[in-house]
């Protein structure tokens, strides 16, 4: 079996993600929810739009800041949902 990665991402605004898989399925991921309910220094600073689309997409996953400070499990980002 293929391991599942993100092949594609693309800020779609409100800090909300448009993810394509590595088994052509999309999802419209929001992200500003998760940083709202879990406030934390590491993660309010991608509250703002400017930082929060400085994404990249590393070892098949997305991630956020230099040391990854912001990375979700690929399984909840393939759900559409991040807890």
């Amino acid at each position: 079996m293929e391991r599942l990665c993100i092949i594609k991402a693309e800020d779609v605004g409100n800090l909300t993600v448009c993810l394509t898989f590595s088994d052509d399925t999309t999802k419209i991921v929001d992200i500003g929810d998760f940083i709202r309910r879990h406030p934390h220094p590491q993660y309010n600073k991608y509250l703002d739009p400017r930082k929060f689309s400085r994404f990249t997409i590393e070892n098949g996953n997305i991630v956020w800041g230099k040391n990854w400070d912001l990375i979700f499990p690929i399984e909840q980002l393939h759900s559409g949902v991040v807890a």
